[in-house]
């Protein structure tokens, strides 16, 4: 047998080598999502969402129970895996409403059912929720008769969480007010009757920018008048807090006319509050002329 000449062995090399790079480059790649850059549109729901997500943390725990304060909008992060069944607990007496109440991006890979706990006032609905493999991730969205619930679901080969429940810190604020409302003295007109030279308006309004901060404040002496803006009909009324010496608030009592709050009593500091924890809004109001101020 002739031996192959050099040149032609080089070049069987090289073609060699050239196909098999081709083959190389022709296998698929995994889709990897870029980030998005400055001008695309899909940047301002990536930060929404990223700033909407409420995380689990230890010392909203009770026994395994995983308690979040629900606040309107947030995105509540729920850990789960296979082979374990986890609890999504609704509020006493409420009830999942029309058709398809519980609905979940991929039903294909994970199992949903829901249930029932308790009787008359103490009964509860459970949304059950199990993947059926690890490293799986989709929504759920569960519509009642008093809220809408946004969870996203992760499932992790061996770390899930036995239950989730909500707080409501609005409906008890409700409860606080109804109780202490009713025990104010009746009170004259909401806006004091006073002469001009006697109203006070030596107040700073100074934190958060919420579309409530208020856009005056002013005393006649005896009791202060908060005003906020003309679209406050269309959001949610602040809470207020009147702060000691230590700055531990207290809820006061107050009656709202029209987008006026007239509290029956002077402060040096107070706070309108609206909000959870984590995202909580904070608005602080300071007499100026007090003593240390």
């Amino acid at each position: 047998m002739t031996p192959p000449q050099p040149h032609k062995a080089a070049l069987a090399a090289l073609l060699i080598s050239a196909l098999t790079a081709s083959a190389v480059q022709a296998e698929p790649r995994p889709y990897a999502p870029r980030f998005p850059v400055a001008g695309d549109p899909k940047r301002p729901v990536v930060a929404a969402n990223a700033a909407a997500r409420v995380q689990p943390a230890s010392d909203t725990f009770q026994g395994a129970v995983q308690r979040y304060a629900w606040s309107e909008g947030g995105l509540y992060q729920v850990y789960a895996a296979p082979g374990r069944v986890t609890d999504l607990v609704l509020q006493p007496g409420e009830q999942l409403i029309g058709p398809g109440p519980v609905a979940a991006g991929d039903t294909t890979r994970w199992i949903l059912g829901d249930t029932e706990s308790g009787t008359g006032d103490t009964r509860r609905v459970h949304v059950l929720v199990k993947p059926t493999a690890a490293n799986l991730a989709t929504n759920l969205v569960i519509n009642t008769d008093r809220r809408t619930y946004y969870v996203e679901l992760k499932a992790d080969p061996a770390v899930y969480m036995a239950s989730v429940a909500w707080t409501y810190p609005q409906d008890a604020l409700i409860a606080v007010r109804a109780r202490v409302l009713p025990l104010a003295p009746p009170a004259p007109a909401p806006t004091p009757a006073a002469d001009p030279p006697a109203l006070d308006f030596d107040y700073k309004i100074s934190g958060d920018r919420p579309a409530w901060r208020p856009t005056q404040v002013f005393d006649n002496g005896a009791k202060v008048v908060i005003v906020f803006p003309a679209q406050i009909a269309q959001t949610d009324l602040p809470p207020l807090f009147v702060l000691d010496p230590a700055g531990k608030p207290e809820l006061v009592a107050y009656r709202v006319v029209g987008r006026q709050m007239v509290v029956d009593r002077l402060f040096t500091r107070a706070e309108l509050r609206l909000g959870d924890k984590r995202k909580q809004r904070r608005v602080t109001i300071t007499r100026i002329g007090a003593a240390g101020q």
